[in-house]
């Protein structure tokens, strides 16, 4: 497989931050928008890789796993904070499920790419 170790992390670390951010209910900000575009971006590379490996169930999976995810980020990114609580402000416990469900995607993974003794990415 492609070594995607540094769109795992960078992905595995934005899902994480972003959902204590919302969680925290912290209001819109641009970084965040910027973050939320690079890890689409990430998402797409590990698509990518895993494409490549035939590692069809596994792409079934993160892919299944990210979109899940997405609709609550795409919401704030979107409308903002007023708008994800108008849609999602019961929904937190689903929206945290869902990031679990994508960090253990993530995990897998990570499990499949080459060894990087100097963990340089």
């Amino acid at each position: 497989m492609l070594d995607v170790q540094g769109a795992l992390k960078n992905l595995q670390s934005t899902v994480t931050r972003h959902f204590l951010h919302i969680q925290n209910q912290h209001p819109f900000m641009r970084a965040w928008a910027v973050q939320f575009e690079l890890a689409y971006t990430d998402f797409r590379v590990i698509q990518l890789a895993l494409q490549l490996a035939d590692e069809m169930d596994l792409l079934k999976e993160f892919t299944t796993a990210y979109d899940k995810v997405y609709q609550y980020e795409s919401a704030f990114a979107f409308d903002g904070l007023d708008g994800f609580n108008a849609k999602y402000a019961t929904k937190m416990t689903d929206y945290e499920k869902a990031k679990e469900e994508l960090l253990t995607a993530i995990a897998k993974i990570t499990k499949e790419q080459p060894h990087d003794p100097n963990d340089l990415i």
